[in-house]
């Protein structure tokens, strides 16, 4: 299987010049270990999943750190929640120095609270996902991204962007998502796909949640996660849920949490920083990687998709994980993402809100403008004074199609 390059490898090389420590975390299966082995091949790697180097590490840590003082790697590093206060102590031997030691973590609500809690200061921490689109069709990073971060982008710069990306590739990867394995392989032996997403919710249940969580009914989680497919991409009631699986709110909620800690699913907050409108509060959410949702819903054909009633939905979360994936590669921090929704039902599926001001976008799953469409967007910008909107659908062209609002292919995403 043939490694393809990933966009955060030049971020991870740019952070190590800064930190003593990159942090590099996400879903199991996304492609961690691979990357950070191509960022840093010479580096001695050590996998705490393996028993031997579990065995090396845990025995004897101060030891093991007094012969590994940098240039090491350290695989599934949540296996040994005491190594970020062992850590700690190593680095603060030599503060200055740079670009030392490479953890990386999957599906672990620990691994993100020790790093936060033992290395703050001394570590960047970056979230690595399922391939981005032009990840998978060996494309560099869109062009779109720094455009979006600079306070000054105007529309006609936006109007100048190009794509390499097809339309059939668009659908396609919308419809497969972007875990590595089942996608490269997948192309050999279609059924592949399939049978890797069975054992992939298999091993996360057996592996990650047992052990996370020794006392949760797996039965129960097992069909809450179904459940779910059917309001991915939707505002989430969770008594409704509850009374669906005749389980309480409190679990509901505890479930969406675990779902949301292990990089499965996205909670979404809506967008609260506009006094003129009273927002809804409730959450947003969506499986993070659309592949697993089709899979979920039984859709193996893009024909199929396309009629089914979660299409719009689908695709509304497959475009805001494009668009967040894309802006994580670059270096501005302070970025947060948001829905919009108001009490008389105005809604925009994604805010993004940084240094450079709101960004509201608008997805349709068509390929006409319907100006009633615009209406929220329209307000949102007179309300908030943002630069401009953008309406992502699966037009042609790039066109601006009303005053401060672009629309924009998704392909160029």
């Amino acid at each position: 299987m043939k490694d393809k390059n990933r966009l955060l490898a030049d971020k991870i090389k740019t952070l190590m010049e800064l930190f003593p420590v990159v942090a590099v975390i996400g879903p199991r299966q996304c492609g961690k270990s691979t990357l950070v082995k191509a960022v840093c091949p010479d580096w001695k790697y050590y996998d705490l999943e393996r028993p031997d180097d579990y065995q090396l590490i845990t025995s004897d840590p101060l030891g093991f750190f007094s012969r590994q003082r940098e240039k090491t790697i350290i695989d599934e590093a949540q296996r040994f929640p005491d190594l970020f206060k062992i850590l700690r102590g190593v680095i603060d031997q030599d503060r200055k120095a740079c670009g030392r030691f490479i953890l990386t973590g999957s599906s672990s609500p620990e691994i993100v609270r020790g790093l936060s809690e033992s290395l703050a200061g001394r570590i960047a921490t970056i979230e690595l996902w399922p391939f981005k689109m032009v990840e998978f069709y060996e494309k560099p990073l869109p062009a779109i991204y720094p455009l979006l971060i600079d306070g000054t982008t105007s529309l006609n710069q936006l109007a100048e962007l190009t794509t390499e990306i097809t339309p059939d590739q668009t659908y396609e990867h919308w419809l497969l998502g972007g875990y590595p394995e089942p996608r490269i392989k997948g192309r050999d032996n279609p059924f592949f796909h399939g049978l890797w997403m069975d054992e992939y919710f298999a091993d996360y249940i057996r592996r990650d949640i047992q052990r996370l969580f020794p006392r949760l009914n797996t039965h129960n989680f097992r069909l809450f996660i179904q459940s779910l497919s059917y309001y991915s991409g939707s505002i989430i009631n969770q008594s409704v849920l509850a009374r669906a699986l005749e389980i309480s709110s409190v679990t509901a909620r505890e479930y969406l949490e675990i779902l949301h800690n292990t990089f499965i699913w996205r909670n979404l907050r809506s967008f609260e920083k506009n006094s003129l409108k009273k927002v809804q509060k409730m959450p947003k959410g969506f499986f993070r990687d659309q592949g697993i949702l089709h899979h979920l819903l039984k859709i193996d054909e893009v024909d199929r998709l396309l009629i089914h009633p979660a299409a719009g939905a689908s695709f509304e979360s497959f475009v805001i994980e494009e668009i967040i994936r894309g802006l994580q590669c670059t270096l501005k921090a302070g970025i947060d993402f948001n829905f919009y929704r108001t009490r008389d039902r105005a809604e925009i599926d994604l805010i993004i809100d940084g240094p450079f001001g709101f960004i509201p976008i608008e997805i349709k799953l068509g390929t006409k403008v319907n100006q009633r469409v615009l209406g929220p967007l329209k307000s949102f910008l007179k309300e908030t004074g943002a630069r401009f909107g953008i309406l992502v659908n699966n037009s042609e062209k790039i066109e601006i199609v009303a005053d401060n609002i672009i629309q924009i292919p998704v392909a160029y995403l």
